[in-house]
Parts: C-alpha cells; structure tokens; sequence
C-alpha cells in the first residue's frame, strides 16, 4: 500500500463536490486518502474506525454513509464492514502490470461478494480491458460459482438414485457380496439411470441372467456389475427368457 494518496486538483471542481456541504467534502475526501485504501477501491473500514478519524459521532457516520450510498458514490456491505468508493477505477486505473497485479492480490482478498460483482461492473462500464487480471479473477470466481451450483444439482440427483437397493438386490439374488459404495459399480448405475432406465428395470435384468447363468459355473462369474449393468443392459432387458417346460410340453409316449 501506498504511504500516500494523491487527489487531482480537478475535485474542487466536480459538479457533485461543488455541491457538497463543508461536512460532505471532507467525508469524501476521507473516504479516498484514509489508512485503509487500497489500489482497487474496496477495503474494510469498519464505523468505529470512521468516528476514531474523522472525530464524528456514530450517528453522523451513518447519515453520511447513507447520503454517499444515496448519491451511487459509494457501495457499503455492513456484513464484511467493507466500503467501495465507485469512481476510484476510473480515475486511478492503470495498466501497469505491478498494478494489476496488486489489484489481483487484494481482489483476492476482498469478502464481500456484492462488491466485487460491482467492481466487475464498473470496470466493463468504463471500457477496460477484459483480458485485465482483475477481471480474469472476477469471471473465474463467476465460473467457480456455476460449477458449485451444477455440482449441488448433480449431488442432489445423485442422492435419489438406488444404490444401496440395486446392490443389495444383486447380492440377495446371486449370492454375491459386492460392495455399495464401490465408485465403479455406482458409475454403471448412475449412467444407466440417466438413460432412463428404473429400479424395476435392474431388478429384471439381474432376475433374468441369475436364473439363466447361477447354475452354469462357466457364467456365474459374470453375475457382477461390470457385465449386468454395463453397456449391453438394454439387451439383457429386452431378452425373451426361454419358456419353462409345464406337463402337457414333454413328448407322448407312442406305446404303452
């Protein structure tokens, strides 16, 4: 951080500030050379620490707060007790790599979410360079968020598929002891699933190669997840089991 802030001579002049009471000018010009600023525009400074330096009472703060937030001047978060000072991108960007770089550590560091999506904001309002490294920052944070979101929609999906019964089922049925939480055996499920297929549908499949491999010691060993549930599950699905043989099928005797 700078040991000091530089405030152009252009200020006196601003049609807001020429506006401002006395009480508002210095406030403004606290907000913008006070201990706590930073390079990108957004630092903690907590209320107590306003009254401690300005010398004005906690009510006076807060009207002055709420005039400044009302005039679009300033973003406040009282959560993160962190202050954004909404021009200070505009008269104080640079391209300097060191500058950007130092606009990235402390963007880093910054908590309040609402802030940096104002940030984000005001730096494409005012044309900069998205290929910036703030702004890299600001959009990855974006992406990480959606990739959040998908993942909460993918565990939420995830939570109602049977694992648990179909395993259970196919242990139960051929006598076998797979494991249920075997990532392997869950990713077979899940893909079949998402093909639509349902419990039911599983319970088919294993009810009908149990009967049809169980006894044949050559193919029992395939009474396994890899084979039943895998790509060839729709086939076993739709197989027409061999009809059993009832008294009336077996041949007649020709004599007695």
């Amino acid at each position: 951080m700078a040991v000091y802030r530089q405030v152009h001579v252009s200020f006196w002049q601003d049609p807001d500030v020429l506006d401002y009471t006395p009480e508002e000018k210095y406030f403004f010009l606290y907000l913008m050379t006070n201990s706590k600023t930073t390079q990108c525009g957004i630092y903690e400074l907590p209320k107590k620490v306003m009254e401690l330096e300005t010398g004005y009472n906690k009510e006076t703060i807060e009207k002055l707060l709420a005039r400044f937030i009302d005039y679009k001047k300033i973003f406040y978060d009282s959560k993160t007790r962190e202050i954004m000072v909404v021009n200070w991108t505009k008269y104080n960007w640079s391209k300097s790599e060191k500058v950007l770089s130092c606009i990235k550590k402390e963007l880093s560091e910054v908590k309040s979410t609402k802030l940096l999506e104002e940030f984000q904001n005001v730096v494409k309002q005012y044309g900069y360079s998205i290929d910036t490294l703030s702004i890299e920052w600001g959009e990855e944070k974006e992406k990480e968020k959606e990739k959040e979101k998908e993942k909460e929609k993918e565990s939420s999906a995830d939570d109602k598929i049977p694992y648990l019964e179909i395993v259970d089922y196919l242990n139960s049925k051929a006598g076998t002891r797979y494991r249920r939480t075997s990532n392997k055996t869950r990713d077979l499920i899940r893909a079949r699933t998402n093909e639509g297929f349902t419990l039911d549908d599983f319970k088919t499949v294993i009810d009908r190669k149990v009967e049809s491999w169980l006894s044949d010691p050559h193919m029992s060993k395939y009474l396994r997840p890899e084979t039943l549930f895998g790509t060839k599950f729709e086939g076993y699905l739709n197989e027409r089991g061999a009809p059993k043989k009832s008294p009336s099928d077996e041949p007649k005797k020709l004599w007695d």
